[in-house]
């Protein structure tokens, strides 16, 4: 990976040099590891450092763990589980509630450690900022309603109750695209349901993921609640299984890649640990013949180009009923050639760098195949190292490569057909099934069609870039499974715990 390179004994307070408004400045690195509330070096010190995707100056130097390292940060939030898990919920919420108040009022720090570290334009930040207060606020929410019932009972005199307890230690494998909204979706709920945790940061958001974990231990998290851990890329495997392998770990969450996701999940079932996965997507938005154009257009514009097409969700097929495929296609040329891309630190262009060049080059190389094969580029966007101009592709084939690979980029491709089964089959085709979208003045058919969608979320009339805090957000297929969010997060992060009150003169057959 050329965006990592191990620095040995360099200390995690030595000041780098990074790139900031077209001129050179001191970026004081704050991203080392959290253990019982303070923060700490590596083994040995050990560093690696994260350079900005768009300019290549040194953007983090981040601690460098070991699997000792991670295992005494799962220990800790072991220690920590006892007393944690008896907090009362009014408590817990007082805690999570001023942390969403914080993460607000320390913006600023975010702005400057996610734009240096991913390449992300202002909007996307501003937007991680605020989804993840309101998650925060959510979970407080949920402090006082994680619940139990009662279960009738044929024996007689005896009462049978259900309730939900906190499981333990939470893993949780965090990624880089949306660095703060995706780590407190990750922990939040976990928190909230009496659980501890141990965050593992990516190493390509290492100091932003670093500042969320501070705001938690300011917001009033007891020693050893939240711990924060960070490796290379080149010690992931031996790192993360040696924290799964824990016995006090008893969840992992993961959002990332199917492919590693996959790994993830091989894991899960080597140590038999429930195991909830958010993966890849192939978002469909379906246009039907009656759909309203303009607003259609509106919507995958933003879904398909919203931080690059670095979402899971983004919209990367829109699926078009031939009798208003060229209308459509048409005006979405138009709004695609208004978007721009640029260094989002020395200009205000709405999207701004891919995480990395290899990245931009991947994405490139599934445009040239599909050109070369057939598709039509409606609009072109050349490349500048790490930063990519938009893409539109029409009539978009099986037989082209970024028909059924996540292309994670500023690419949106257009398939046209000629009735709804057609709409379904296409949209259908994919290993993946996380999020779609129909486009239709007809709910009551579009809710249909949705019922045969293979999506674990379906959005009618809006963009499939969209979430909320107290939404049960998941996958089908090669998207993962389990769901994050609301009422189903407090399912995914405790356990059914049966107890029963009983007659102690009832009678026994033997």
């Amino acid at each position: 990976m050329t965006t990592l390179s191990v620095l040995g004994s360099r200390s995690v307070e030595e000041p780098c040099r990074s790139g900031r408004n077209g001129r050179e400045e001191e970026f004081r690195v704050q991203s080392a590891l959290y253990i019982d509330n303070r923060s700490v070096a590596a083994s040995g010190n050990a560093t690696s450092v994260r350079l900005n995707p768009v300019t290549d100056i040194a953007a983090t130097v981040f601690a460098a763990a070991t699997p000792q390292d991670c295992i005494a940060a799962v220990k800790s939030a072991a220690a920590a589980f006892p007393s944690w898990s008896k907090t009362g919920p009014n408590t817990r919420r007082d805690i999570l509630l001023k942390a969403s108040a914080l993460l607000e009022e320390r913006a600023d720090q975010f702005v400057d450690a996610m734009m240096n570290e991913t390449g992300a334009s202002m909007p996307w930040v501003r937007f991680n900022i605020r989804l993840a207060a309101g998650m925060l606020r959510e979970a407080a929410s949920i402090t006082t309603h994680i619940k139990g019932e009662i279960i009738p009972a044929d024996k007689p005199g005896a009462y049978a109750f259900a309730f939900r307890r906190p499981v333990g230690v939470v893993l949780s494998i965090v990624p880089w695209n949306a660095p703060v909204i995706l780590a407190v979706r990750a922990f939040g709920t976990a928190l909230a349901c009496g659980n501890t945790v141990v965050l593992k940061g990516s190493e390509r958001s290492p100091a932003t993921q670093f500042l969320l974990t501070k705001v938690m231990i300011d917001a009033g998290l007891p020693a050893g609640v939240m711990n924060y851990v960070t490796h290379t890329r080149e010690d992931a495997a031996e790192v993360v299984e040696a924290m799964i392998a824990c016995d006090e770990v008893r969840r992992v969450n993961f959002t990332g890649s199917t492919a590693t996701g996959r790994v993830i999940a091989q894991l899960g079932a080597k140590y038999l640990k429930p195991v909830l996965l958010e993966l890849g997507g192939k978002a469909p938005l379906l246009v039907l013949e009656d759909a309203d154009i303009d607003n259609a257009v509106r919507a995958a514009a933003f879904g398909g180009y919203m931080h690059q097409g670095q979402i899971c969700m983004s919209t990367e097929r829109i699926v078009l009923d031939a009798k208003i495929a060229d209308e459509f296609a048409a005006k979405m040329k138009a709004k695609v050639g208004t978007l721009s891309a640029g260094d989002p630190q020395k200009s205000n262009t709405p999207l701004g760098g891919l995480i990395d060049k290899d990245a931009a080059g991947r994405v490139e190389g599934l445009i040239e195949d599909a050109i070369a094969k057939g598709a039509v580029a409606l609009v072109r966007g050349s490349r500048d190292g790490a930063v990519m101009q938009p893409t539109l592709l029409d009539r978009v084939t099986p037989d082209m490569n970024i028909y059924y690979e996540e292309s994670f980029g500023p690419v949106t491709c257009m398939m046209r057909v000629n009735d709804i089964e057609e709409a379904i089959s296409v949209a259908n085709d994919t290993e993946y099934g996380l999020k779609a979208g129909i486009f239709s003045r007809d709910v009551k058919r579009a809710l249909e069609i949705a019922d045969r969608l293979e999506f674990g979320c379906c959005h009618i009339n809006g963009p499939t870039v969209y979430d909320e805090a107290q939404m049960p957000l998941g996958g089908m297929k090669a998207s993962g499974y389990g769901r994050f969010g609301g009422h189903a997060g407090i399912h995914e992060f405790t356990e059914i715990h049966w107890v029963s009150v009983e007659d102690p003169n009832q009678h026994y057959p033997i």
